[in-house]
């Protein structure tokens, strides 16, 4: 299938399962607004990083997506006007230590440089993503702050959906179906809303870099299911963004739970 088929399919379920949510919560037009924005945005990013999953080895292409939280405190900071620890600045300079370490033209192959920097898309859209859950979807409950985020991926992506040929975008045989379900479910509607719900409560900065210890998980996956061997590149590059992940975890949780569940005027 094509790259922005599968990317499309990932929030094609929680988008229509949800779109009710949107239509009853029409009031936080600006909310909603912010939402699709964001989801828009890390629909579009899904292309490069299924993109670079086609040529790229699988755990080396999780590296790079871990630089998502160097783009969340970018934006934070940027856009929002949230100024980024030192603690922060620490764990995403390593993060990013371990994306040049595991992406270095002498760990994969020059050719696929132009595949990997494409694929830094999807990292860009995740940051926009939480930064917008943190700053803006607060006044939200969680169902609702999903459902916006979903439905901007969608629209992002239904144009190439329909330009595309029926080959390319319709799974072929049952096997395919039953996958396209796995990763509806299992990789987008329920961790996507255990995020939603987290997210405003630890902060942006801390949902960044917590959220990287995927990355163990993205490279068990390379080696046990799809056979690819763990270079030390890799391998350096996982146990970098683990430290990251320790050098926030003595900070002070950022608690706006009596923002969400303050009554809207």
């Amino acid at each position: 299938m094509a790259p922005h088929a599968v990317a499309f399919y990932r929030y094609a379920l929680a988008a229509v399962v949800l779109l009710p949510i949107v239509l009853r919560n029409r009031r936080y037009w600006r909310e909603i607004s912010w939402g699709i924005i964001s989801g828009v945005t890390m629909g579009l990013g899904w292309i490069g990083y299924v993109t670079a999953l086609e040529t790229a080895p699988a755990s080396t292409v999780g590296v790079m997506y871990m630089t998502y939280p160097i783009f969340t405190l970018l934006i934070a900071w940027i856009v929002f006007s949230e100024p980024p620890t030192r603690r922060a600045l620490l764990a995403s300079a390593t993060i990013l230590l371990a994306a040049i370490v595991a992406g270095a033209p002498g760990a994969v192959a020059p050719e696929l440089i132009p595949v990997l920097i494409l694929a830094l898309a999807a990292p860009f859209g995740f940051g926009l993503s939480i930064c917008v859950l943190v700053h803006r979807l607060v006044r939200l409950e969680p169902l609702a702050r999903l459902a916006p985020v979903s439905l901007g991926a969608v629209l992002g992506l239904a144009p190439l959906i329909l330009t595309s040929a029926p080959s390319e975008v319709i799974p072929q045989d049952h096997e395919t179906w039953i996958l396209i379900a796995g990763i509806a479910l299992a990789s987008a509607l329920v961790p996507q809303l255990i995020y939603m719900v987290c997210s405003p409560i630890i902060g942006a900065a801390r949902s960044a870099v917590f959220g990287s210890v995927e990355l163990p998980t993205m490279i068990a996956v390379a080696v046990f299911a799809l056979g690819e061997p763990l270079t030390w590149p890799q391998g350096v590059g996982c146990l970098l963004i683990l430290s990251a992940i320790l050098l926030v975890q003595s900070r002070a949780t950022r608690n706006v739970t009596n923002t969400i569940n303050k009554p809207s005027k």
